[in-house]
């Protein structure tokens, strides 16, 4: 387990189960259809916690290219890394995104509605507004890595001795990621991720899905460039901060 192949199967895990929430609530004939976005935030916050078990103890689990570049930014990770652990990542997102597709391909077949299916693969806004949009993805990777900038390890006081916490370590990403799907992911569905949203959208045009939509390239540079906008002026202020 290297670092390069940490992140591609933590990535592919977080598309698998975040995905897959989506395409459980929003394709016809599922047990969960029609659930609601309480499920889907639930979902995916979730999903991140699992790719972070997974990944965190090898790769430190950036998951994300935005996380990858902004802890750069801040000093924290090699430049020289940067290409590998975004390459990983958008693999992994890919190959998630197959599995979804082939895990729910009944469903797939049985749903009518184009957006719907486009929907468990990439995001779209709920009102097209360029720059709205951007700032919603800008706003909520802001929030996700200025806040990660602040996480601290358990600690006894007196001595600074780090108290290892095993796999609930990951549980404070994973209610940040919770609370921004539930407060400012109404806008744009919130991304917060590029991999998370190129890699499956490119897996969304080449796959044989029925009747199913394009895949809007005119808005895909929004959950690719907001993201890495937002998470870089996280560290920049962070570094300000300090």
């Amino acid at each position: 387990m290297t670092p390069f192949i940490a992140e591609i199967i933590g990535t592919a895990i977080l598309i698998l189960l975040g995905g897959g929430v989506v395409a459980n609530v929003v394709l016809n004939k599922t047990i969960g259809n029609n659930s609601g976005w309480i499920v889907i935030t639930t979902g995916w916050a979730l999903a991140v916690y699992v790719a972070v078990v997974i990944a965190g103890p090898y790769s430190g689990a950036h998951i994300n290219p935005a996380v990858t570049v902004a802890v750069a930014i801040a000093g924290k990770f090699p430049w020289a890394d940067v290409p590998l652990y975004i390459v990983a990542q958008m693999i992994g997102a890919m190959i998630g995104a197959f599995f979804v597709w082939a895990l729910y391909k009944n469903h797939f077949d049985d749903t009518e509605d184009a957006d719907s299916k486009k929907a468990v693969f990439c995001t779209s806004p709920a009102i097209r507004h360029t720059f709205s949009n951007f700032f919603s993805e800008m706003l909520g990777t802001f929030v996700l890595l200025f806040t990660i900038f602040f996480f601290t390890d358990a600690s006894i006081n007196d001595t600074e001795t780090v108290i290892g916490l095993g796999s609930l370590g990951a549980l404070p990403v994973t209610f940040l990621v919770w609370s921004i799907g539930l407060s400012l992911g109404g806008t744009t569905g919130y991304a917060i991720n590029p991999a998370r949203d190129l890699g499956p959208r490119i897996m969304h045009a080449i796959l044989p899905i029925k009747n199913k939509a394009k895949s809007d390239w005119a808005y895909a540079w929004i959950p690719v460039l907001g993201p890495l906008v937002g998470g870089a002026l996280a560290a920049i202020l962070m570094l300000a901060l300090q």
